[in-house]
């Protein structure tokens, strides 16, 4: 059981009695019906032929509050975009599949590019960004949840209590992040999160002293989760990057436009487990290398935004001192792991502190290379000035790829 300690400038949401998910639900049926709570997925093709995501479509399935389900299919030609939608026809819920690899969609990518508004890069930020303005053209979201689709662990529970902050009319919450423990098999998990983002905060603090978006980030129970949820209004405000950095970034938009009593983070699940990416000691355009790289660019380009001064003697000094605190923090976790009959392996552990420690000086090598690089994409309130049939274009695109 949680406990129910407020440990920054934020609202923490618990889960202090294990209240009934009927009774939830109940409510969030009461509030749909004045203000209709929908969900974006973004999906690759290839989670279709695993567990969770087949897990996931049965429990959506039992959800009765849903308005509607959006669904960014990545990476899929025809045939699979057709096999897709036979795969999402067992929603009981009115959805709509958006093949990201249409030639309608590549079309309107294109026209994109002509006019300076495309994301500079594949993935799930553009998978995102594309859901979410595709949410923005239909128009009758009151809120908006988002959650991955690799969530071994997934029930019902998680998307319930992921929503119900921003869809309660009773709060005054704009933007919820999810927050859970991360064990898996025994083992404590969430590597990323314990090894490179709260060493690398806290380095940021010794370093550069007091910022306000540093304590803000530093507040997040897990900030790299993938499952947030958000009033509609946001859709067309929302700058987000393109690449691994997504989660990172979101939250830095937040702490840039919205008051702080707005923003909350929930419990949303006593467990939590999903696909793992591999380390990829030797490759650092793949899995957790390219990840550590990205989310370290996307902290220290919001800092330089905010008028810190990055050089190479400064990242030396940021590896350093990163090095020092994640190794301290490294036995605390093993402490942890331990009083809780856990498994953590040391050896593994000190492996990836090391790449990442690496990382640090590849990613602000990387920003002072390029310094005006700006991987956010373009929100939708833009996109919407610079081609203004864009809601009907692109609810027109996604109709007739359905008919395929």
């Amino acid at each position: 059981m949680a406990d129910f300690h407020q440990n920054g400038v934020i609202s923490t949401l618990h889960n202090l009695s294990n209240r009934s998910l009927d009774e939830i639900e109940q409510e969030l049926r009461e509030y749909s019906k004045d203000a209709p709570i929908e969900l974006i997925l973004p999906s690759l093709y290839s989670e279709l032929e695993g567990v969770a995501l087949k897990n996931i479509v049965s429990c959506l399935s039992n959800v009765k509050y849903l308005n509607h389900i959006t669904i960014g299919l990545d990476k899929a030609d025809k045939s699979e975009f057709i096999k897709a939608k036979k795969f999402f026809s067992n929603l009981n819920q009115p959805h709509s599949v958006i093949w990201n690899d249409s030639p309608k969609m590549k079309k309107l990518d294109s026209d994109f590019k002509k006019l300076g508004i495309a994301p500079s890069q594949p993935g799930k930020g553009k998978n995102v960004w594309y859901c979410m303005g595709y949410t923005y053209s239909r128009n009758e979201a009151g809120s908006v949840a988002l959650h991955d689709c690799d969530i071994i662990t997934y029930n019902r529970e998680l998307l319930a209590r992921l929503v119900y902050p921003v869809s309660n009319p009773h709060f005054n919450y704009e933007f919820c992040k999810g927050y859970y423990p991360r064990i898996r098999e025994g083992t404590l998990s969430g590597r990323v999160t314990r090894l490179l983002v709260t060493p690398l905060l806290k380095t940021f603090k010794k370093v550069l002293g007091h910022r306000d978006y540093i304590e803000f980030i530093d507040v997040f129970r897990y900030p790299l989760a993938g499952e947030f949820s958000f009033k509609s209004r946001l859709l067309k405000e929302i700058r987000i990057p393109c690449d691994w950095g997504l989660e990172i970034g979101l939250l830095s938009e937040m702490q840039r436009n919205q008051a702080y009593n707005r923003i909350c983070q929930v419990d949303i699940a006593d467990t939590y487990d999903h696909k793992h990416q591999v380390l990829s000691e030797n490759n650092t355009s793949k899995g957790l290398s390219k990840m550590s790289i990205d989310i370290t660019k996307t902290l220290i380009r919001k800092l330089a935004a905010q008028g810190d001064t990055f050089t190479y003697n400064t990242l030396r000094t940021l590896k350093a001192t990163y090095y020092r605190t994640a190794l301290d923090l490294l036995e605390i976790y093993h402490n942890d792991a331990k009083i809780n009959g856990l498994e953590l392996n040391i050896n593994e552990e000190e492996i990836a502190i090391e790449l990442f420690s690496n990382n640090i000086i590849i990613a602000g090598q990387e920003f002072l290379d390029n310094p005006n690089q700006n991987p956010l994409i373009t929100n939708w309130n833009r996109v919407e000035t610079a081609m203004p049939e864009i809601k009907k274009r692109f609810l027109d695109i996604v109709e007739s790829d359905s008919k395929i």
